[in-house]
């Protein structure tokens, strides 16, 4: 798995960088994504024109195509992980920094990968997944 990591803040994200590669080196795969890291206001701007939902979000990911034609692309899209959302959600769950960035990593590959949680079955298959992904890499509560 190769990351492109993009620090668009100018917060130090170089560790939250180091455990999101730990966290995919547990992937067996020849694929490619971006990790963009952006403030507040501009994963609110990219919620608002993208998605029409005009607040502050943790993760949003961009796949380049839909469905399960994933597998034949190398690069799958773009996760955009709010940093300063993604360290209040840590201590609002009581929980590292490391564990919630690598996280939401995760579930944004998940999106990238076709995976969804609108409904119950489509939440209790995607959120298994981030759980074994998250403990093959030892990233724990």
């Amino acid at each position: 798995m190769k990351i492109n990591f993009f620090n668009e803040t100018d917060q130090k994200i170089w560790k939250y960088e180091k455990v999101i590669k730990k966290v995919f080196k547990t992937i067996d795969s020849k694929k490619t994504f971006n990790c963009i890291f952006v403030s507040k206001e501009e994963i609110k701007r990219i919620n608002k024109e993208y998605r029409k939902i005009d607040k502050v979000t943790d993760v949003i990911s961009f796949a380049l195509i839909d469905d399960n034609e994933y597998q034949i692309k190398k690069n799958l899209g773009d996760i955009f992980i709010c940093v300063d959302r993604a360290l209040e959600q840590a201590k609002e769950y009581e929980h590292s920094d490391l564990r919630e960035f690598s996280f939401l990593a995760v579930h944004g590959y998940l999106h990238l990968c076709g995976y969804d949680h609108q409904t119950p079955e489509e939440e209790k298959i995607m959120f298994s997944l981030q759980d074994k992904i998250l403990d093959k890499a030892g990233v724990h509560r």
